[in-house]
C-alpha cells in the first residue's frame, strides 16, 4: 500500500535509507555516508515523500519535488520484490514525474531508471552537497 509519509514516519524514514545505502552504495566513502546520514531528515521537508507500507511497516518511500524523483529507497530486505517499481509508476501516473537524478556509480539504480523508461540527458560531475560523486540527470 502507497500512502502519504508523516513528520512521525522520519525515523523510519532514515532506518530505509541507511539499509539501502549501505548496500548499494559501495562508491560511498564513510565519511561521507556519515555526511549524509546526519543530513538526511533535514532534506523530508522539502520534498513530498510517499511511502509503500507492507504487513503495517514501511518499507520504501519515495520523495518528488518539481516533477522529479529527489529519492527512492528501498529497505534491503525488500529490494527486488517491485517496490521501487510500483513507487516509480505512482510517481509517474499520480504526481506527474518526468526526470531524476542519479548517481552515476550506482549501476543498479541507473539500470533500473533505465528500464523504467528514462534516459540520459545531462552529467553533472558533483552532487548537489558538491561532492564528487557524478549525478546523471534522466528524463523519460
Amino acid at each position: 500500500m502507497i500512502r502519504r509519509i508523516e513528520v512521525a514516519d522520519y525515523p523510519r524514514l532514515v532506518e530505509i535509507w541507511e539499509s539501502a545505502v549501505v548496500n548499494t552504495h559501495d562508491f560511498l566513502k564513510r565519511e561521507d555516508f556519515l555526511y549524509y546520514k546526519e543530513r538526511v531528515p533535514s532534506y523530508f521537508p522539502y520534498v513530498t515523500l510517499f511511502g509503500f507500507e507492507q504487513d503495517d511497516k514501511l518499507v520504501g518511500f519515495i520523495g518528488v519535488s518539481d516533477g522529479n524523483i529527489e529519492m527512492l529507497f528501498i529497505e534491503n530486505d525488500n529490494r527486488g520484490k517491485g517496490i521501487g517499481r510500483q513507487l516509480v509508476l505512482y510517481a509517474i501516473n499520480e504526481l506527474h514525474v518526468n526526470k531524476v537524478d542519479v548517481n552515476e556509480q550506482n549501476i543498479q539504480a541507473v539500470g533500473f531508471y533505465e528500464y523504467m523508461g528514462f534516459h540520459v540527458e545531462t552529467r553533472s560531475d558533483l552532487d548537489n552537497e558538491g561532492k564528487a560523486y557524478p549525478v546523471l540527470h534522466l528524463q523519460l
